[in-house]
């Protein structure tokens, strides 16, 4: 629970007064008292970050306005009414206004509290959400495309900042789903090229006889069914970028072609004599080790060392969870947006599952799965059972390992929510600051 939330007392009987505020303060919850609406309002008004519990009768405004005033300023702001016997009809018009709940007197201070603290809770993740939306608002560029705190998804973003304006041909490296296209995208759009074309390719996704047409080009005539002229992939892509996803996949022969168009940046049509120049950055992808293959002979090793002028490293989701929150909230916020639903809250056990998930998707498993969450299709992953089961876990990975990576899953998400604040973490987490601090040291995490 959020530390710098209080609890603002409404109360003009001094004895029910102190009696709420002792409750309070028994709970370890910050409190504060006054005895009129026009004072609670007043403090919505500066920006209260709290829970208000008020009597519904009061001197002046009476409670029910306090509640209407409330959703007018604040709608996010929960006020729990304290309600006589004789104020059933009433206590139920405010909860048609937006009250959050109702105690009817007489009360023991454990049902104020239990009351008070549910609503904290969703007070908190309110706040939190709006933070969130506020930072995903004013988010652009680069942070915008390539979301994490991690250390290594900002390691990413630092080298594509150093050589998107360059010429240099770049590889991208990861695996499926981990966001190559993004990271293209990104370098194209960061670059002097970024108001020409970019153009992908999927080398793996078209039979070999058409590859080389889609590459090249061809003139009319150049084969069967050639009745014109056509501008090909890497001639279209002139004075911008062009983008080879599972480059991996391209047979030996093209490999050839393309190994010449990199050093000499001209084409030939099929069918034609004349070479065309051509202004070009070309940025590879593959989520394979093409060093491995050019040993095994499966890649040309001179293609290889051609295309790897730069390579960017793309981490998988497993060993940057801490990001996953952030990027949960993210995708679940563009998925209410685009379905016109509302956006769910993801509960403490769900993000412990999906802490603990191994992704074999990566980033694109998980927008799949904020998208069920919003649309609420249930998936495996957020199903029954503990949260790391046999299937999710990572099979080559020792207990140890698996221990490891879920506290430091936890420690990571804790800081998260908390702004890094090490001592809020801490106390979520019921451990010593000092504990903390080498944990954080440990896990190579950031307060």
């Amino acid at each position: 629970m959020n530390n710098d939330l209080s609890v603002l007392i409404v109360e003009d009987d001094p004895h029910v007064q102190l009696g709420c505020v002792q409750a309070m303060q028994l709970a370890d919850l910050p409190v504060e008292a006054v005895d009129n609406a026009e004072a609670a309002l007043q403090r919505v008004q500066d920006g209260f970050a709290g829970v208000i519990v008020t009597d519904m009768r009061l001197p002046g405004s009476d409670g029910l306005q306090l509640v209407r005033h409330c959703r007018e300023v604040d709608e996010g702001l929960p006020v729990i009414m304290i309600t006589g016997h004789g104020d059933v009809s009433l206590a139920v018009e405010a909860m048609r206004s937006g009250a959050y709940d109702f105690i009817p007197k007489p009360f023991s201070p454990e049902t104020l509290t239990e009351v008070v603290r549910r609503a904290m809770e969703k007070r908190a993740l309110t706040m939190e959400v709006a933070t969130l939306r506020r930072m995903l608002d004013t988010r652009s560029g680069l942070e915008g495309r390539l979301m994490g705190r991690s250390p290594q998804i900002e390691r990413v973003r630092q080298l594509i900042r150093e050589v998107a304006d360059s010429p240099v041909d770049v590889l991208i490296h990861g695996e499926t789903g981990t966001g190559k296209e993004v990271v293209a995208q990104s370098l194209h759009e960061m670059s002097v090229r970024r108001h020409g074309p970019f153009v992908a390719l999927n080398c793996g996704g078209m039979p070999d006889n058409l590859l080389d047409s889609e590459l090249f080009g061809h003139e009319a005539g150049a084969f069967t069914g050639a009745q014109k002229r056509r501008v090909g992939k890497i001639e279209y892509a002139n004075g911008g970028t062009l983008f080879l996803d599972e480059v991996e996949s391209m047979p030996m022969g093209m490999q050839i072609k393309l190994l010449r168009v990199l050093q000499d940046r001209r084409i030939e049509r099929l069918g034609s004599n004349h070479s065309v120049p051509v202004d070009v950055r070309v940025v590879a992808a593959t989520k394979d080790d093409l060093l491995q293959r050019a040993n095994e002979n499966a890649f040309r090793a001179d293609l290889y060392y051609r295309l790897n002028v730069v390579q960017v490293e793309l981490p998988p989701l497993r060993e940057r969870r801490e990001d996953i929150p952030l990027l949960t909230e993210h995708f679940m916020l563009l998925a209410a947006s685009r379905y016109g639903r509302t956006q769910p809250t993801v509960t403490v056990e769900q993000m412990q599952r999906l802490m603990a998930h191994s992704w074999p998707g990566n980033v694109r498993e998980l927008r799949n799965v904020a998208e069920c969450l919003v649309l609420g299709i249930r998936k495996d992953v957020l199903g029954a059972g503990p949260a790391a089961t046999g299937e999710h876990a990572d099979a080559s990975a020792s207990l140890v390992e698996m221990v490891e990576g879920f506290e430091r899953s936890l420690i990571a998400a804790e800081l998260a929510r908390n702004g890094g604040n090490i001592a809020h973490s801490a106390k979520a987490l019921r451990i010593a600051k000092t504990t903390l601090n080498d944990k954080i040291r440990k896990y190579g995490l950031h307060g």
